[in-house]
């Protein structure tokens, strides 16, 4: 019995050498899986929901979610002498502020990759 789990060691040995031996050959030859193709495919729905935060963000203040609508809040709040709200709200404030550079940031972003997209062939081509 000893004999057998030594020639199965062995040989279980030999395998995996053997298996690790051909990954890299594997890896060498295999296109990268980076999810570009996935980006390009979701690409215009992610512009339209950028765009839309950003037009959103750059409303008056009749517009949920505009900055001018919360900095209308936290004058209100002010002038109501509600401390607390207006501290609350300022704070709020000072973030949705700090978005829309970002996003602006992400729309620019968002037309270099929808130019690399354009000029990725096809998926359908290589088939």
């Amino acid at each position: 019995m000893q004999m057998n789990r030594k020639a199965a060691a062995a040989g279980a040995l030999a395998l995996a050498g053997t298996l690790l031996a051909a990954v890299p050959a594997q890896a060498a030859s295999a296109p990268k899986n980076d999810g570009a193709a996935s980006v390009c495919k979701r690409l215009p729905k992610i512009q339209e929901r950028v765009d839309k935060a950003v037009e959103r963000l750059n409303g008056d203040a009749t517009v949920p979610g505009s900055v001018a609508r919360l900095q209308q809040r936290v004058t209100d709040a002010k002038a109501a002498d509600h401390t607390a709200i207006e501290t609350y709200l300022n704070d709020r404030l000072t973030f949705r502020k700090s978005l829309l550079p970002t996003l602006q940031t992400r729309q620019a972003d968002l037309k270099s990759v929808a130019t690399w997209c354009a000029a990725q062939p096809s998926p359908a081509a290589g088939k």
